[in-house]
């Protein structure tokens, strides 16, 4: 049973990747910043970065997701319980994936705790469920979705595209001394657009180009932080084979998810990039500053709020602030979400009752 526990924590966890990994920089492609290829690669260089950092991070999520105080004891210590939450979140988080469907590997594991503490012992605290994961997971995207419109109100408010800073030399005067003359010179910035904003052209200089490595930075810490807050739930599911140290079980998670994310992103990053809104260089960088913001403060805090949900909360906020939001679009977003605990519970419920058999 610990071999096929790890294995299966391993899937999920490559399947989390394929997930998730691409979620950060689903604006960058979306606003046509940065080609498929390249933002699939550095999406996986600053995941593996993040979950590499959950080494030293990873404490409180990793107690979190081990299921201690949401379901009894005899839950915990019953043969094939964790493998029941495992199998039933794997199942799930690649189903939704192969459909494009961008789905909360958080939401998946909790509903296998609750699908598998029901199945093996009749009971789950319900209590401590509600309060330290129903809570953070219900009110993140509304947050996310409200911070990302108040940014995006300030952002779209600066010049970007035709943006330009200009570079101006003038004599500012002329000193007489004995038989020499001196000129000294003043240094003009302004700035403004293209068509207009210099005196010379040869001393212009395009801004777009720093927005667009601000916005790519931004990217990349969504996935970073991505990769710091999941690892380590994931990492719990292969302490529970007892076998695995913390060490070893975050470094086979973290190499999972990035082979994951390199090889079946593509279909989930359609849908957030293409699908769900309408996104430019500014409505992105404001919907990826609010995620990388609330993803890190949550990993900090070691709450187990769910990337995806952060991150469709602030592209939705922005978008329906913009006049970009497709609705429909979101709208199969948001059943996936509704189905997904259930989903996981059912499945985890059924394999737990089959290994009692």
């Amino acid at each position: 049973m610990d071999i096929a526990l790890i294995l299966v924590a391993l899937l999920l966890a490559f399947s989390n990747g394929a997930n998730d990994n691409f979620k950060g920089f689903a604006s960058v492609w979306g606003a046509a910043t940065l080609s498929y290829r390249s933002a699939l690669g550095l999406s996986a260089i600053a995941s593996l970065g993040g979950a590499l950092l959950a080494l030293f991070m990873a404490q409180g999520l990793v107690a979190s997701f081990s299921g201690k105080g949401l379901v009894p004891a005899a839950a915990l210590s019953a043969p094939g319980f964790m493998f029941a939450v495992a199998c039933a979140a794997a199942l799930t988080i690649f189903s939704a994936t192969r459909l494009g469907l961008p789905v909360s590997t958080t939401h998946a594991l909790l509903g296998g705790l609750v699908g598998a503490g029901l199945g093996m012992v009749g009971a789950v605290n319900w209590a401590p469920l509600l309060q330290f994961f129903a809570l953070p997971l219900l009110l993140s995207p509304l947050l996310a979705a409200s911070l990302g419109a108040l940014l995006y109100a300030r952002v779209r408010q600066l010049p970007v595209e035709d943006a330009c800073l200009c570079i101006n030399v003038a004599p500012a005067a002329v000193l007489e001394g004995g038989a020499s003359l001196q000129m000294s010179t003043e240094l003009q910035l302004q700035i403004g657009t293209a068509s207009g904003a210099c005196v010379r052209k040869d001393t212009q200089v395009a801004l777009k180009p720093w927005w667009d490595w601000l916005h790519i930075a931004s990217a990349m810490a969504i996935c970073f932080a991505r990769g710091l807050n999941d690892t380590p739930k994931l990492a719990a599911l292969l302490l529970a084979a007892g076998t695995v140290s913390l060490t070893s079980s975050i470094v086979a998670v973290a190499l999972c998810m990035t082979v994951g994310g390199l090889l079946f992103s593509r279909r989930v990053a359609q849908t957030l990039s293409q699908k769900l809104s309408q996104l430019d260089t500014r409505s992105g960088l404001a919907a990826n500053i609010t995620t990388a913001g609330l993803v890190l403060a949550a990993s900090h805090f070691s709450l187990p709020v769910s990337t995806t949900h952060v991150a469709v909360g602030s592209i939705a906020g922005v978008g329906a602030s913009s006049g970009g939001l497709h609705r429909a679009a979101l709208m199969n977003i948001l059943l996936s979400w509704c189905a997904t605990l259930p989903l996981a519970a059912l499945l985890a419920f059924v394999i737990g009752r089959l290994t009692l058999a």
